[in-house]
């Protein structure tokens, strides 16, 4: 079991309000600020972002994958709205996607984050 997750960010403040803005559709809030690092969580932090200033020069980021677990496939456009909304680049459409196991439907939204994380939220929806 994971307890929590932390991305590189190139500029806090412009991640806060990103992460602030596309995490709120699955119940994340931001929990805990400091000087250079912010937990977003439901309970406690899952998420961190930690401020790393030589990102500004990445062209492609940290690489980070992190994929939310959301409660309906409205959670997942909400989220990816919110996401392009606050500065994200959509790198793939609310939709069903052909991987996953079991019965259930996969179905995600992907979005780079200003920093060109991948941040994924997901759904498994009953098949039809």
């Amino acid at each position: 079991m994971i307890d929590h997750v932390s991305v590189a960010v190139g500029d806090l403040a412009r991640s806060a309000a990103f992460y602030e803005a596309a995490l709120a559709p699955l119940g994340y809030k931001k929990l805990v600020v400091r000087e250079r690092i912010i937990g977003f969580g439901k309970d406690h932090s899952e998420l961190w972002i930690n401020l790393r200033e030589n990102l500004l020069h990445a062209p492609h980021g940290s690489g980070a994958h992190v994929a939310f677990r959301a409660r309906s496939a409205d959670a997942v456009q909400q989220f990816h709205a919110a996401a392009l909304a606050r500065g994200g680049a959509d790198d793939g459409a609310p939709g069903r996607r052909p991987y996953g196991s079991g019965p259930n439907v996969y179905y995600a939204a992907f979005v780079r984050d200003p920093d060109g994380n991948r941040i994924e939220a997901v759904a498994f929806l009953p098949p039809d």
